[in-house]
């Protein structure tokens, strides 16, 4: 059942035309379809099937930002809000389609040669493609430049070596985006890393297996190993040595996408909790008539509302092309950790009944439980907040 007021709250918006509006709808009638009465299922096994991808490739929901050439439809950034409130509304476990449509697919086109544009994007549009966004290692984050997976030139190939962990899509990726160390000494602030696009099929690639988490089981991740694993020259994304640089022109849109994603992720948890509390009884009387349940709720919905418009106004800036990084670090900071305190306060509220495994509140508190690691740990964006506030 969707969220109706919620709906039309978040449809009264002054970045939202008409046509944003049907495209919601659309999309909201096509996953209520397509993937409402499948998503538990996936959760229990661990990965999205393929199958979806092709059917949100074929009803065109995949990187509408894309040129025609490249089969999107030139789409203004307004429609990935959609995309990504919508994904969230369903659960978090769709968040994979994310590292296809706002991380990989964008890096291709804006750092991507002619021929990598035209062999990888439209099959990103058409969903025939599944990508992963090799980044992460054991002790390395915040400092990137310490990447320790190696990749250096021989013999018209780059050889690879090294491992990623928890990458997203890791086990049924058809392509990875794997961020490499060129320079092991080029040290903190400086680049020396490269991106290298790296197929499946590639010798010397190992997948581990998928791996077992709390939180988003739909959301199948898995430890990449490279072993002497050998890409072609022309594998390189961009220039080599600036990876660094590419990560932080999209550091802001991805940081801004995070707090997207988990406010939505704050108001079903609301929405969860005041159909619980219209359905429960305590004590023969509504719980919704309890004064402390009321003003617990009027807090959280507060929370939320203030939440929005700061979130609502960045949009707009970013959709303007202004520079906001410190904003949009504090909106992920601070909505992060908001969407935890609301999860937590309606899992007390629910009572013993939120703790069954098979409960909607329990799944959504397990997802919301990770929300400040997401794009980096809070403590990582603190630390760019205050360096751009000059603490």
């Amino acid at each position: 059942m969707v969220n109706a007021l919620a709906a039309n709250k978040d449809d009264s918006r002054s970045f939202f035309t008409k046509d944003h509006l049907s495209y919601r709808q659309a999309f909201r009638e096509f996953l209520h379809k397509e993937a409402v009465p499948y998503y538990d299922q996936w959760e229990q096994e661990g990965t999205i099937p393929s199958s979806f991808w092709k059917r949100m490739g074929e009803n065109g929901f995949l990187n509408p930002w894309l040129d025609v050439e490249f089969g999107g439809f030139g789409s203004d950034f307004a429609y990935s809000v959609v995309l990504a409130e919508e994904l969230e509304r369903i659960g978090s476990g769709l968040a994979a389609i994310f590292i296809d449509s706002e991380i990989a697919a964008r890096y291709i086109a804006s750092f991507g040669t002619m021929e990598q544009k035209h062999k990888y994007l439209p099959a990103f549009s058409s969903g025939g493609m599944k990508s992963a966004f090799a980044l992460s290692e054991r002790k390395v984050c915040p400092v990137l430049a310490n990447i320790q997976t190696t990749a250096f030139k021989k013999d018209g190939y780059y050889r690879i070596n090294g491992a990623k962990t928890i990458i997203t899509n890791g086990y049924s990726a058809d392509l990875m985006i794997v961020a490499c160390n060129n320079d092991l000494g080029a040290g903190y602030c400086l680049d020396g890393i490269s991106l290298l696009l790296v197929d499946k099929e590639t010798p010397g690639l190992t997948k581990g297996r998928k791996l077992v988490k709390d939180g988003k089981t739909g959301l199948e991740t898995a430890d990449l190993f490279f072993d002497d694993a050998a890409v072609p020259v022309s594998s390189l994304l961009g220039e080599e040595g600036k990876g660094l640089s590419y990560f932080n022109q999209y550091l802001q849109q991805e940081s801004l996408m995070c707090a997207i994603k988990f406010l939505m992720a704050a108001k079903e948890m609301l929405h969860l909790m005041k159909i619980y509390i219209m359905d429960s009884k305590a004590s023969n009387k509504n719980i919704s008539q309890c004064q402390k349940t009321r003003f617990t709720l009027a807090e959280i919905a507060t929370e939320i509302q203030v939440g929005s418009t700061f979130v609502d106004d960045l949009i707009c800036k970013h959709m303007n092309g202004d520079n906001i990084i410190e904003e949009v670090s504090m909106a992920k900071y601070w909505i992060t950790e908001m969407s935890k305190r609301i999860s937590d306060r309606c899992m007390q509220l629910h009572d013993g009944y939120g703790h069954r495994s098979d409960d909607k509140i329990i799944k959504r508190h397990r997802e919301i439980s990770e929300a400040s690691f997401h794009f980096g740990s809070n403590e990582t964006v603190k630390k760019l907040i205050a360096h751009h506030g000059g603490f």
